[in-house]
């Protein structure tokens, strides 16, 4: 239902509170508009149409209309000569909606389009690859199995909902690198399917050219997938002058979780940007 719509329901709403006889032996469907007049429908003496005149006498004797009533006649005029909401009672607290000012019950809605909450990571979607990956694992710490040892959460679930054929219950590592390197706009596998097992990952890295093992002087960048054989899966966060890697893993201790890695500790990396 358009906005224009509904303010002629309310419209016709506060006209018929405000005078009931317009109301009486009308044959129109309650639907928020006024029946019209017929076709063959001829002028009065006065050079109104029969249809004016036989509202007008149905509205004498009503007294001026009431305060609600006045307020709804001025908004509708407002709106139509093009003056916004500001005067609307209740459709104040709100932007960006068809340029009006304000509509009820969307109060801090920043436009129809991209109304969503932000994320942590959207000022990185303006950065590179890797730092957009990064900025979503990070968005994702502290999400835990519950319960602990299950493999299972609302958020795990949503890390599956990236990789075809996912298994609920199965272990998760590769289910969160494949949901957020999606998230980010680079996903795993050919397709774009993701992966369910790290094997899987290193095995579309190696494909792809992503691959690169680990070994003297060898320094992931921030974004890179770590892979630790065929066992377990996380993101490089980032490097520190020391040599030690920051990562954030899925299922690490039955959560996502930051960590610190030595050097030696990885079989390899997939490059992701």
């Amino acid at each position: 239902m358009t906005l224009q719509v509904t303010l002629e329901r309310v419209s016709a709403i506060r006209q018929a509170l405000a005078d009931p006889a317009t109301m009486i032996g009308s044959s129109a469907a309650l639907t928020g508009g006024a029946e019209a007049p017929g076709a063959n429908t001829g002028t009065s003496t006065g050079g109104e149409s029969s249809f004016a005149a036989e509202l007008k006498q149905a509205s004498a004797g009503y007294g001026a209309p009431s305060e609600a009533s006045s307020t709804g006649s001025a908004t509708t005029a407002a709106l139509l000569a093009g003056a916004g909401t500001s005067a609307v009672p209740g459709l104040t607290n709100a932007a960006g909606v068809g340029g009006l000012s304000g509509v009820a019950g969307l109060t801090g809605v920043a436009g129809v389009a991209g109304s969503a909450a932000l994320s942590p990571a959207d000022a990185a979607y303006q950065s590179s690859p890797g730092a957009r990956i990064v900025a979503i694992a990070e968005s994702q710490l502290g999400q835990t199995e519950q319960p602990p040892g299950s493999n299972e959460s609302p958020a795990i679930a949503q890390y599956r909902s990236a990789t075809a054929g996912a298994i609920p219950g199965a272990p998760w590592c590769a289910y969160f690198a494949s949901w957020v390197a999606s998230q980010a706009g680079e996903p795993i596998g050919e397709q774009g399917q993701g992966a369910g097992a790290v094997s899987e990952v290193w095995s579309w890295a190696q494909s792809s050219g992503r691959a690169i093992a680990n070994g003297p002087g060898v320094v992931p960048k921030p974004g890179d997938l770590i892979v630790f054989g065929d066992e377990h899966v996380g993101i490089v966060k980032d490097v520190l002058p020391n040599g030690q890697i920051q990562t954030i893993e899925g299922n690490y201790e039955n959560k996502v979780a930051a960590n610190v890695r030595s050097p030696t500790e990885a079989t390899g990396y997939v490059e992701m940007s």
